[in-house]
């Protein structure tokens, strides 16, 4: 099923709403109307949907067949709820949100008004310019909707350049965990490990750590489920000393003492789990762990 051509309106135009407003305007819909507080948002706007009139959220929805809703997830429900309330919805108009923690439910008020509601979620991050046009192309989108309308969400991301994949509401907390665990942790792990060679007089720890980082997470990546066979380091070797001087090492550090105490820990029950080590290597990385 074919959505055919839109009026798109896009209600919080940061980063993620005005890439995939201009995403769906380029593959043949036209966008009527883009909201944004911001100077950012408005600066947004004019640069990635010129021509397109600035309005409040109210009047982005009157004006749209298909609303974009691009807001942070708590904004969502009281957002939505809000505009049920004045009205603003009406019968056969498409409401998408693109948030990675909720599915449709939190769209329920528009749904109500017998909005189509629909959560797309492209897994992927944005810097909100035109570079992100081209990282579309391929990207995977998180989609949840009601069956009937499941092909509708399907056939926008696959107009946007994106692969659909279906992911249940009740899954989608889980899902989105998944996405942070995995890359935003990843971000946080990087900035600690470059922190602490900066701290000893490396001036680009990035081109250190940068082959190290991207084999191992390549190699992760695959990787099937649960593999560990990519996996090393001390906590597979069993290298408790190693361990104990690392430890040491970060005692005038306590975050990032407290991160790598939790990661390692976290190492240690995947390689037991895979058989890298065995139960009394185990309990030595434990104890050493604290």
């Amino acid at each position: 099923m074919k959505p055919g051509r839109l009026a798109i309106g896009v209600v919080g135009a940061g980063r993620v709403g005005a890439v995939l407003g201009a995403a769906l305007r380029a593959a043949g819909h036209e966008v009527v109307g883009a909201s944004g507080v911001s100077e950012d948002s408005a600066s947004r706007i004019d640069a990635m949907l010129p021509d397109v009139p600035h309005l409040d959220p109210e009047a982005v929805v009157r004006a749209a067949d298909l609303v974009l809703l691009t807001v942070p997830d708590d904004a969502l429900g009281p957002l939505t709820d809000g505009l049920a309330k004045v009205g603003a919805w009406r019968a056969g108009q498409i409401a998408v949100h693109t948030s990675g923690r909720y599915g449709t439910e939190i769209l329920e008020p528009a749904q109500a008004q017998g909005v189509l509601t629909l959560a797309i979620h492209p897994a992927m991050t944005f810097t909100g310019t035109s570079v992100d046009r081209a990282r579309l192309t391929d990207a995977v989108f998180a989609v949840s909707a009601a069956a009937p309308v499941l092909p509708i969400a399907q056939a926008l991301v696959v107009e946007m350049g994106g692969e659909p994949i279906e992911i249940a509401n009740v899954d989608r907390p889980l899902y989105h965990a998944a996405l942070v665990h995995a890359a935003n942790h990843a971000v946080t792990a990087v900035a600690q490990g470059a922190a602490m060679l900066a701290r000893i007089g490396v001036e680009e720890p990035g081109r250190l750590l940068g082959p190290l980082v991207h084999a191992s997470v390549e190699g992760a990546l695959s990787e099937a489920p649960g593999a560990v066979s990519t996996l090393t380091g001390p906590v597979v070797r069993a290298d408790v000393g190693t361990i104990e001087a690392h430890i040491a090492s970060l005692h005038d550090q306590p975050e990032t003492l407290a991160a790598y105490r939790a990661m390692a820990r976290a190492t240690a029950d995947i390689a037991l789990a895979g058989g890298r080590i065995g139960p009394a290597q185990y309990a030595d990385i434990i104890a050493t762990l604290g």
